[in-house]
């Protein structure tokens, strides 16, 4: 298990034997091995840090700052949910995903479902944790009761989303203040 102050690269090695033993399981084992459930506190000393940093640019979290916006966050209750896979033997999340609900007066107040900083561990591609972890999210959206999921990705990824159920629309703009 990572612990506070560990590197990742400490236990890679070690991932990477687990995470290639499941590879020659059929899928329904990786069912059962690999669970998607919400974030806990707890699981930032298990890399969930770490693993964002594989998607984009993501400093060190202290504890406290990490308990202050885990606790800001689970008070928006079902309007913004982190999910995770966790490899169990390791103690590591190795996949992540979140969707915010985003209620609007169009469609008759509809809501839309925005996922976001969807990643799985290097070492933990090719598992269909991606698209489990997708279709967690997109689920909550519908039970909430949302018209539609959206979300951004890179050109590289176009062809995951698509045999995701996803089709491209429009363009995106960004304009960032930092």
């Amino acid at each position: 298990m990572l612990r506070l102050g560990q590197s990742l690269g400490s236990s890679r090695a070690k991932s990477k034997v687990s995470l290639e033993s499941m590879q020659n399981n059929n899928s329904s084992g990786n069912d059962q091995k690999f669970q998607v459930r919400k974030l806990e506190v707890s699981d930032k000393s298990k890399g969930f840090i770490e693993l964002l940093q594989q998607l984009s640019e993501c400093d060190s979290v202290s504890d406290k700052e990490f308990e202050e916006r885990f606790q800001e966050l689970s008070s928006l209750g079902d309007d913004h949910v982190i999910c995770v896979i966790e490899d169990d033997q390791l103690g590591k999340i190795i996949a992540t995903g979140s969707v915010f609900i985003e209620k609007k007066f169009i469609r008759n107040c509809g809501k839309v479902g925005h996922i976001e900083d969807i990643v799985v561990d290097s070492n933990a591609r090719g598992l269909q944790l991606g698209k489990k972890i997708l279709g967690f999210l997109t689920e909550h959206a519908r039970s909430k009761g949302c018209y539609k999921v959206i979300l951004d990705c890179s050109a590289e990824n176009k062809g995951f989303y698509e045999k995701c159920g996803f089709k491209q629309k429009e363009i995106q703009m960004v304009k960032y203040f930092i």
